[in-house]
């Protein structure tokens, strides 16, 4: 299928950044929202919470919806409210435009979380998996929802689950960096628990393989096919970086500084797989996480 025309939000973000590029590369026309005022054709306006013009948005072959607020920080009531709302209420609002639009895009692709299955221990866990407890679960259930408005107008609809992205300029890896090359880092709690990573160049990948794959819709896990453990990550980086991982942070240290957001992101354990990408012939360009790291770090 030929996407000639793309609307994207959430470009600031790494996976917006690496993204745009990749796309243009195709010969693709891309659109970005943005929430500051648009400067170019290329640009349109628009403010998650409130509802979006379906003629605004009319005239694409391929929506993608990243913008999210950030999840990072303690969870305090008012970002946890942030946090759900800039993902339920700016789905909601960008779905039901596009269902409403003169001329409907034929594809609609909005981020998740694998966040959804919650705290799962060593349970393999694929797309038909039910859901799991905890807020991170509760807010990557309602933002999946949030895009059955255009599910129901018979718009193809995909929701992206993605694992830890990996990537240089933005997300989880830079934040780490500093205390492991001072050969500060280990694993958090017992280690055990499964950390679902994925490289920023498959993300970029597996999008775009679900723009050109109609029979790819529903959820999606945007994962590396190579699970690996918080030790087992936690060595690989050290490792990389020629740096000892010698000092972990015990269970009790990461709720206290952490508090619920450590609880869940970085002691909760999520085995999953990509089983659909997998079954619909997606070659994966990092399946391994120390190559992967490699790369990414050697920019």
């Amino acid at each position: 299928m030929s996407l000639s025309r793309i609307l994207i939000s959430g470009t600031s973000g790494p996976i917006g950044a690496a993204l745009l590029p990749s796309l243009k590369a195709t010969g693709a026309i891309v659109t970005r929202l943005v929430r500051n005022t648009a400067t170019g054709k290329d640009q349109i306006t628009w403010d998650p919470g409130s509802p979006l013009s379906p003629d605004s948005v009319s005239g694409f072959d391929g929506v993608i919806h990243l913008a999210g607020e950030s999840i990072v920080g303690r969870w305090t009531e008012a970002k946890k409210r942030r946090i759900l709302e800039s993902r339920s209420v700016g789905t909601s609002h960008l779905a039901e435009a596009v269902a409403k639009a003169p001329r409907p895009p034929r594809v609609f692709i909005s981020a998740s979380a694998v966040g959804f299955y919650g705290n799962r221990g060593d349970e393999i866990l694929r797309e038909d998996s039910p859901p799991g407890h905890g807020f991170a679960a509760e807010v990557s259930r309602q933002w999946e929802a949030s895009t059955q408005p255009a599910a129901k107008a018979g718009i193809r609809t995909a929701q992206m689950r993605f694992g830890v992205v990996m990537s240089a300029d933005g997300g989880a890896l830079p934040k780490m960096l500093p205390a492991f090359r001072l050969g500060l880092g280990g694993r958090l709690g017992d280690g055990r628990q499964w950390w679902p990573w994925v490289a920023v160049r498959d993300v970029v990948g597996a999008i775009q393989h679900l723009l050109n794959h109609e029979s790819l819709s529903g959820a999606v896990n945007t994962v590396a096919p190579s699970p690996v453990t918080n030790a087992e990550f936690t060595s690989i980086l050290a490792s990389v970086l020629k740096r000892s991982a010698i000092f972990p942070m015990p269970a009790f240290a990461v709720r206290l500084v952490f508090g619920e957001m450590g609880e869940e992101l970085f002691l909760g354990s999520q085995r999953v797989e990509p089983a659909k990408l997998v079954a619909t012939g997606y070659q994966f360009q990092h399946p391994d996480l120390r190559n992967a790291l490699k790369e990414i770090l050697r920019r």
